[in-house]
């Protein structure tokens, strides 16, 4: 596929509509790992503009940081530590309106408001989550969890 995407304006669910199809298409047949992580959060980054986002995948009991896009990152972070360790730990979804009001919640940048963070979750276990985070208060929702989980049940993590 050609690397330029078709970017949409629109509502939420025309956005992911349409970039969903776009991300299937870069990464199909790309055996890499780390190019299919980058390409996607490169993607995303690019169609909804985001303050950051990107992955931590689970290395030696810690999420590791792996491609992402916006402001540099916390490079580790235990399991149960802010809202990408609570998701871990969890094996759930969260999606915070305030990160101020999330007990534990770490600050790799002030400007972050709110965050939705989703495991990613194969044979069972935990192995990284996607971190999405806003300069807006209560960006995310069930509409970008439907639609988050979509893309990463489409990534492939097998060696």
């Amino acid at each position: 596929m050609a690397e330029d995407l078709s970017i949409v304006q629109g509502d939420k669910i025309a956005q992911y509509q349409s970039i969903i199809p776009q991300i299937n298409a870069l990464i199909e047949g790309e055996p890499d790992l780390v190019a299919n992580l980058a390409n996607t959060v490169a993607a995303l980054k690019e169609q909804f503009n985001w303050f950051w986002v990107g992955f931590y995948l689970v290395k030696d009991d810690e999420l590791v940081l792996a491609p992402f896009q916006g402001p540099v990152a916390c490079t580790r972070i235990k399991k149960g530590r802010g809202v990408c360790g609570a998701s871990w730990a969890q094996a759930a979804t969260l999606i915070v309106p305030d990160v101020e009001k999330f007990p534990g919640h770490i600050a790799c940048s002030s400007l972050s408001r709110s965050e939705i963070v989703l495991p990613i979750i194969r044979q069972g276990e935990v192995i990284g989550v996607l971190d999405v985070d806003s300069e807006q208060l209560s960006h995310f929702d069930e509409i970008d969890q439907q639609y988050l989980e979509q893309i990463i049940s489409g990534l492939n993590f097998e060696d």
